[in-house]
Order: structure tokens, then sequence, then C-alpha cells
């Protein structure tokens, strides 16, 4: 029962997240560091209350050890957001995103000497070369849509470019965090919630290097349209509306996951975080009409087929499959 109560709070969750969080970037594209400092803030105030026992719990990791993964957390989501500022259309934020796993497997090769089956090296190709199309095919519509003469054209891509570096930078960063939270799980054990709310507590001193960029976010925050909110019947700025569902929707998606986590076995997370992902892309082109043709649907179509084959999704059916028959077998 907790297993499927957490499975859907992660749909529901991070499904809608997406949802409200493209209402917000298609009216203010730079409004990614308040959109993260509201995550951040609320995630903290509740870990503060419910996790630390209004700070009177120690915690079981010493602070120096998350001082390192805070830096690395705190600039994988500062970086991911503001690169929507720079021509990055959510599929593609999306679909860059989803190449976390082979992130993580390649760092693992580099920095720990691992070495893995052909079919996760296959991985890392499908993956990769997925990636590849659908950003090929999003600079041809960034040259397309952006210049009327060949001087902006040429702004727009390099403009377009930056943005695909600084995901590609976040991608190998929140790698090499995963990294390290596994070497400190290993020493320490797991301690999810806590991580989780140092995570997001610690990093909050550093918001005040944005406070210029999220005090001008807010005033225009506040000039949006107002909207009535239901039950309650007043009336507020529906940006901030959507800041507050999308803050709370992050929630309920991190908690689904962490409670997946305790739940099941890192396989089945992977899978279920997977077509999550892949359901929030379908959301977002239909939804809201989002340019995709049918070379990113195959570069989709690729990616996804990698993460699923570096799962090993396909052995363990196949395994259950059998397990099936022989029990049958045995009635």
């Amino acid at each position: 029962m907790n297993t499927l109560f957490a499975i859907a709070l992660v749909f529901a969750g991070c499904c809608s997240n997406v949802v409200f969080l493209e209402l917000l970037v298609r009216d203010f594209p730079g409004c990614g560091n308040i959109v993260t400092f509201a995550q951040f803030a609320f995630i903290a105030l509740e870990g503060f209350i419910f996790e630390t026992n209004f700070g009177r719990k120690k915690p079981h990791i010493p602070l120096s050890n998350y001082v390192i993964m805070v830096t690395m957390f705190f600039t994988v989501s500062v970086i991911n957001n503001y690169a929507l500022n720079f021509n990055i259309a959510m599929p593609l934020h999306m679909i860059f995103r989803s190449g976390s796993l082979i992130a993580n497997m390649i760092l693992g090769i580099i920095l720990l000497k691992k070495r893995y089956s052909a079919s996760k090296y296959l991985s890392i190709v499908l993956v990769s070369v997925g990636i590849f199309i659908c950003t090929i095919m999003s600079a041809k519509q960034v040259n397309v849509e952006k210049g009327a003469t060949e001087e902006d054209s040429f702004y727009a891509f390099m403009h377009w470019l930056l943005g695909i570096a600084m995901l590609t930078f976040a991608l190998l960063m929140s790698a090499r965090m995963g990294i390290f939270q596994e070497t400190l799980y290993k020493k320490y054990g797991k301690h999810s919630k806590e991580a989780l709310f140092y995570n997001h507590f610690l990093p909050l001193p550093g918001f005040l290097l944005l406070s210029t960029d999220i005090y001008r976010h807010a005033v225009l925050f506040s000039q949006s349209s107002p909207v009535e909110v239901p039950v309650i019947g007043l009336s507020v700025p529906v940006m901030w509306l959507y800041l507050l569902m999308n803050v709370v929707t992050q929630y309920v998606c991190i908690r689904g996951v962490f409670i997946l986590t305790t739940e099941c076995a890192s396989l089945t997370v992977t899978l279920v975080v997977t077509l999550r992902k892949f359901l929030s892309l379908i959301i977002s082109i239909l939804y809201f009409h989002n340019p995709f043709t049918a070379w990113h649907w195959v570069g989709t179509a690729v990616v996804f087929l990698g993460t699923l084959l570096y799962t090993e999704v396909w052995s363990s059916v196949r395994a259950a499959i059998k397990g099936e028959k022989v029990d049958k077998k045995a009635e």
C-alpha cells in the first residue's frame, strides 16, 4: 500500500510541478531564482519542524560533509533553473535531465574505476545519441525562430549554446553529488530525510547573492493579474498562486520519491522516476503546444530506451515471468 501511495505521489506531484513551472516560465522566463528559493525555503521549514525538531536533533552525518554536498546541490538547482533563461525549451530541459543516470555512470567509471556490462555501455551510447538528436533539432529551431538578420540569428544561437553548456555542467555536477552522497551513506548510514533537510536549509544564505533578482521577480509577480482562490474566496496575483502550487507539488514529488526509496529497490525507483519524466514530457508538449518534431520523438524514444536498458527492466520482467511459470508448474 505504501509503495502504491508513493508512486501516486511521485506521478501526481512531479507532473503537476512541471505544469506550474512552465506556467511561470512562459510569462517570466527569468524567474528560476525565485522558484528555486521558494522551494528551498518551504522544504527547509518543513524539515526544521518535523525532522530536526526545531534544531534539537543532532545530524547523523557531520555538517562539514553536508556543506560539500549542499554546495553542489545548490549549484545544480540554480543552474538548472537559470538555464531556462537561455532559449531552452521545457521539453529539451527535461530530456537533458533524463541523462542523469548515464552521467552518474560515466563519472563512476572515471572516478571510482567501475566497470559495467556491455548492455550498460550500450545504454550510454543510446542516451547520448538521443540527447544529441534532440539538441541538434532544437538548435535548428532556435536559428529559424529567432533572427530576422544573420547577426540576430548568431546571437540567439550562442545564447542557446550557453544554456546547453549550463545544462551539461549541471548534469555532471549532479552525478558527482550522487557519488559523494553514496559514499557518505556507506560510511554513516542512509539518512535520506536528514540529507533532504540540510540540502535545502544550508544553501538559504546563498540566495542573498540572488536577492536583487528574486526581489525584482517578486514585484513582477505581485503585478500579475489577480485570480480568486477557490474555497477561500480571496483574490491573489496569479503568479503567486502558480508559485505556491509549484512549491507544494515539488514537496509532494520529493516526499513520494523519499517514501519510494525506503519501500522499493533502486531499480523500481529509477523506473518510476523515468516513466514520470516521460509523462511530464508528454504533458508539456500536448498541453502547452511546445514545438516537437518527428526527430524530437525519435531522440526522446532513444533516451528512454537507453535509460530502461540501463535499469535492466527487460531482464527483471523476463525473470518475473519465468518465476511465475515455475510457480505454476510447481502447483
